[in-house]
């Protein structure tokens, strides 16, 4: 039976990486106090602790671990599939009644298009895929109340195409029958909240908005919000594209989050591109 928080006491984050910004002052408005890790000490986050971790932790940093009400690690796993923070805080005894690590959909490799559920076994088979899966195994052998978030493609303030279709660097690679699983960070931090108030240790869920796309289509439709012409296409056998990109259209597939809609109420605000792109152009001056 999993353990409810019964206010907001303290919270640790293990990476400040662009979930982890997005959530600091969400969780301060609620009373929570945070503190975060980066690898060089320092944060722009305001009213946090930030304690350095670049693979061993501080005394202090132990300490935070060992007392946090609420732990989240967004930390990625090294190319061998070990993760970082179990590996310097692993042999410690979190009192913490809610962890949540930040996984992706990567653990579930090729689907050939079709839909990938929590209850089907991962079978990776790009190396960050098999590292994300063999971190996923390592959280949840601690039997600690671990609550993973499969993610797909983040975006949001920051991570949206409208700057690279201004400059002229956006490109449209084209290969058929592929499609992106996206979720917008918002949707992320609902989730990680309603989590917390619906608990449920050692639970996978996989967070994407439900409605994954061409990626042509999501940038041609950014472009038209701005007025912009579609950008240029190239063909995935251009030598021109990188090898790491060429390895994100190795692996199609539709990610369905039904588990985290009815066990936990979820609701994804920005249902598709479309709105959560809109929204993004809606909030900002200039481009993003």
């Amino acid at each position: 039976m999993s353990r409810h928080i019964k206010k907001p006491q303290s919270a640790l984050l293990l990476g400040a990486g662009y979930v982890a910004r997005a959530l600091t002052p969400v969780l301060q408005k609620q009373g929570w106090n945070v503190q975060v890790t980066t690898r060089s000490g320092d944060t722009a986050l305001q009213n946090v602790t930030c304690h350095k971790f670049n693979g061993e932790a501080s005394k202090a940093l132990e300490a935070a671990f060992q007392s946090a009400d609420l732990i989240l690690s967004s930390i990625p796993p090294f190319k061998d599939g070990s993760d970082p923070a179990l590996s310097a805080l692993g042999h410690l005894t979190p009192k913490a009644p809610w962890i949540g690590y930040l996984s992706a959909t990567s653990v579930y490799g090729d689907r050939a298009g079709k839909w990938a559920f929590e209850d089907e076994p991962p079978s990776p088979t790009l190396d960050r895929g098999r590292a994300r899966a063999d971190a996923e195994i390592s959280w949840i052998e601690t039997l600690w109340p671990v609550h993973i978030f499969r993610l797909a493609g983040i975006y949001g303030p920051g991570r949206a195409p409208f700057k690279k279709l201004k400059t002229g660097h956006a490109r449209a690679i084209l290969k058929d029958d592929h499609v992106v699983n996206r979720i917008h960070v918002d949707d992320i931090i609902s989730a990680i909240l309603l989590s917390l108030t619906s608990p449920a240790a050692q639970t996978v869920y996989n967070l994407a908005d439900g409605h994954p796309a061409p990626p042509q289509d999501v940038l041609d439709y950014a472009a038209g919000l701005i007025g912009m012409p579609p950008p240029a296409r190239a063909a995935l056998t251009d030598e021109s594209i990188s090898n790491m990109a060429r390895s994100f259209y190795a692996e199609t597939k539709r990610i369905n989050a039904d588990k985290a809609q009815q066990e936990l109420g979820w609701r994804p605000i920005h249902t598709s591109y479309r709105d959560g792109l809109a929204d993004i152009l809606s909030k900002i001056s200039g481009v993003s």
